[in-house]
C-alpha cells in the first residue's frame, strides 16, 4: 500500500456500510471537497471469477460501476452534513467500457461531483488501469436516511 493514503480500508468501512463480498475499495488515495481517487485491487481470489469467465477471468462492468459508486459514497458521506446517512445511485448515464479489467489489475477510481442541490447530485466517474481509461460514466446520486439494519 502506498505511504501517503487518505483513508485505509478500515477507515472506509467506518463511512460506508459495504462489507465482503461487495466491498470494493482497498484504500483512498486522495480526498477533497468534490473529488475522490480510490483504489480497487482486482485479485483472482474474488468469487466472481468462478463464473465470469472460467479460463478468461474478466471483472464485470457492473462491478466496475459499483466500485465507482462506492468511491462516490465515501466522498459524499464524508461531508459533515451527510454523516450517518446513505448515498444511493439514482441513475447511471453514458456508461462506456473501453477495455476489460482482469485479475492483477489495479483500478484507480475517480469520482467528481459536478452538481449538488439538496439531497440530489450528479458526478463524472472514471476508472483507470495503468493510466488508461477503462470505464467512464455519469452518476446521479441521492442522499437519504440510513435504513435500520436487521440482524
Amino acid at each position: 500500500m502506498p505511504e501517503n493514503i487518505a483513508m485505509t480500508a478500515t477507515e472506509v468501512m467506518e463511512v460506508i456500510p459495504n462489507r465482503y463480498p461487495i466491498m470494493f475499495i482497498d484504500y483512498v488515495d486522495e480526498l477533497t471537497e468534490d473529488k475522490i481517487v480510490a483504489t480497487k485491487n482486482v485479485t483472482i481470489n474474488e468469487e466472481v471469477f468462478n463464473g465470469h469467465f472460467p479460463g478468461n477471468p474478466t471483472f464485470p462492468g457492473v462491478l466496475i460501476l459499483e466500485s465507482l459508486a462506492q468511491a462516490g459514497s465515501i466522498l459524499i458521506l464524508k461531508k459533515k452534513e451527510f454523516q450517518g446517512k446513505m448515498a444511493y445511485i439514482g441513475g447511471i448515464d453514458k456508461a462506456k467500457f473501453r477495455q476489460k479489467v482482469t485479475p492483477g489489475d489495479v483500478m484507480k477510481l475517480e469520482f467528481e461531483i459536478t452538481k449538488f442541490r439538496g439531497k440530489v447530485g450528479t458526478a463524472d466517474a472514471t476508472a483507470y488501469v495503468d493510466g488508461k481509461k477503462v470505464t467512464t460514466a455519469q452518476f446521479t446520486f441521492i442522499v437519504d436516511e440510513a435504513a435500520e439494519q436487521t440482524k
